[in-house]
């Protein structure tokens, strides 16, 4: 269960009144699991509608949407009285149930202090569609992502390494070798897995042995994201967000990552594709990183959206499109496929941490892959895949822009050496927390 997020909905049941909570992700990353847990563990009762599996449910919203009309047409279908103060609501697939989203305005100004949340995947390709106003401001949005590395490491009971790694990060202290090596190991066999609970739990329960895991469980996955795209995005529509979505292994492994319509389809370009772009994005399937003209603050004021690159949400989905052979990422062969996971392992992590992406380049001759405004200023961050960290970009934007410190990830150890601060690959969630 992702620790932080259980401890934003902790602060959320303790405030004495809250507005209804909804969870935003994309499928299965367990949006469900943990507010059922939440949910079980904090309310005596709890009243569970998925407007997926029983789409009837959607008729409780009808003709009205007054709250407390919603509920007495509960408490007669179920029979059972509702008392308030004890019982949360859990509105499950609300995407599907459009009045539902559009009640929870009503629910938030009543005077009764309602206990709802709410989750569903392509929450943001529903706002963004909406025939109703969606309740901006009446609602507490939280954001839910694949399991980052950390995670990853309590999945797998390695919680006193994860401790140490935070330790390091903290002091610039470098880890023995032979936990650096272990922490790199068990950073290569994220790659294969990657954060989808699903996933990490049939690795885990099969002896954390990447011969015995099923790979057909984030090939699923992926299945069903195609399936949404057809359910919710129309026929034609979904042919061209397919395109989008299956050009990803082709984008990441070019030299320039820029986006580039042209591998989407000979003659693509923006008004035919940018709308696929933006649906996969509100999906939470793609993470979009825009170009800075300058990196200063506000980043916002200097990005020029129409340059970008996209990264998949998880890097074990990013494996299985792109069919890679486990061996090849944990003996690293296969250089350039070694190079865009580690790029989209950095940004998917650095998303999961709340921040947005940026990159910046210099006419082609230095490029920084992402630019983090932190509490320390505006940061630049180079990603290197190994430990040859030989490379002149860094140099270029240090003198240019004179930054409080750079930011190096790559498979070197811990360290602070000609204000370039040394993250590991394995450290790269510790950076929100500085």
């Amino acid at each position: 269960m992702k620790r932080f997020f259980e401890n934003r909905l902790k602060q959320w049941c303790k405030e004495p009144r809250h507005l209804p909570l909804m969870v935003v992700g994309a499928r299965q990353i367990g949006k469900t699991y943990i507010l059922k847990k939440f949910c079980s563990g904090y309310f005596t009762e709890q009243v569970y509608l998925n407007f997926a599996e029983q789409p009837e449910y959607k008729q409780f919203f009808q003709p009205s949407l007054n709250p407390q009309e919603i509920i007495s047409r509960i408490e007669l279908f179920f029979n059972k009285k509702i008392d308030l103060k004890k019982t949360v609501l859990f509105f499950d697939e609300i995407q599907d149930c459009e009045e539902a989203i559009a009640a929870l305005k009503f629910f938030a100004e009543s005077g009764e202090n309602y206990h709802i949340v709410s989750a569903g995947s392509l929450l943001g390709v529903k706002i963004n569609r909406m025939k109703s106003a969606f309740p901006v401001g009446k609602v507490q949005l939280e954001y839910l992502y694949p399991m980052d590395f950390e995670e990853f490491l309590w999945a797998m009971g390695e919680e006193m390494l994860a401790e140490e790694i935070r330790k390091c990060y903290i002091a610039d202290s470098a880890l023995p070798a032979i936990i650096h090596n272990k922490a790199l190991s068990l950073y290569r066999t994220y790659l294969c897995i990657g954060g989808m609970p699903a996933a990490v739990s049939e690795f885990v329960q099969n002896g954390k042995d990447l011969l015995a895991f099923d790979r057909q469980i984030t090939a699923d996955i992926l299945t069903g994201y195609l399936a949404d795209m057809a359910k919710y995005a129309g026929e034609t529509n979904a042919a061209k967000i397919h395109r989008v979505y299956r050009s990803m292994p082709a984008q990441l492994a070019k030299e320039n990552t820029k986006f580039a319509y042209k591998l989407v389809e000979t003659g693509g370009n923006k008004e035919k594709f940018q709308s696929a772009i933006d649906w996969l994005i509100q999906a939470n399937m793609l993470l979009p990183c825009v170009k800075l003209e300058i990196p200063q603050s506000p980043l916002t004021a200097y990005s020029v959206d129409k340059i970008f690159k996209l990264y998949l949400s998880d890097t074990g989905l990013l494996v299985s499109l792109s069919r890679i052979n486990f061996n090849e990422i944990i003996r690293e062969q296969m250089m350039i496929y070694r190079g865009f996971l580690t790029e989209n392992f950095v940004a998917q992590t650095l998303v999961t941490h709340g921040f947005d992406l940026y990159f910046w380049n210099s006419k082609h001759s230095a490029e920084m892959d992402f630019i983090l405004n932190l509490q320390d200023g505006i940061i630049p961050v180079e990603v290197k895949a190994s430990d040859n960290v030989r490379s002149k970009s860094l140099k270029v934007y240090m003198e240019k822009y004179q930054p409080e410190y750079a930011i190096r990830i790559s498979a070197r150890n811990f360290g602070f050496e000609n204000n370039i601060k040394s993250v590991p690959l394995y450290a790269v969630h510790c950076i929100a927390e500085r």
